[in-house]
């Protein structure tokens, strides 16, 4: 079982940045992060492979958030630039093991509590 704890969700201004953090208590294949706003489904934003270092993001993502990790901590980081209104949703950190499919969510065995992020106009 791998419990994963988000933090550092909040309220912004359009064109602001933000970092998440992900802290994990063991190991997986890959942790990452998705979003759900309010009547929507839950989307994928991105994912870093904890060994190899690879990064898969969501269309929409264009450049403007970025995965990082830090193995020695266990932790996974999404700094958040350029934010918009659109933006606004809980994100989920989320972890996956070995040959899961990043960009599904039902791949992912465990999931955090979620932090919200709201960014005003």
């Amino acid at each position: 079982q791998v419990k994963l704890v988000e933090s550092g969700g909040g309220l912004v201004q359009a064109g602001d940045s933000l970092r998440l953090s992900c802290a994990a208590s063991g190991r997986t294949y890959a942790m990452g992060w998705f979003r759900q706003a309010p009547g929507k489904e839950r989307e994928f934003v991105a994912t870093i492979t904890l060994s190899g270092a690879s990064t898969y993001y969501g269309d929409f993502v264009k450049g403007r958030f970025t995965i990082s990790k830090d193995n020695a901590k266990n932790t996974v980081a999404l700094q958040m630039n350029s934010l918009k209104p659109e933006d606004t949703a809980v994100y989920y950190c989320a972890a996956c093991g070995r040959g899961c499919r990043v960009y599904d969510r039902n791949d992912y065995f465990y999931w955090g509590q979620g932090t919200q992020v709201t960014v005003s106009s």
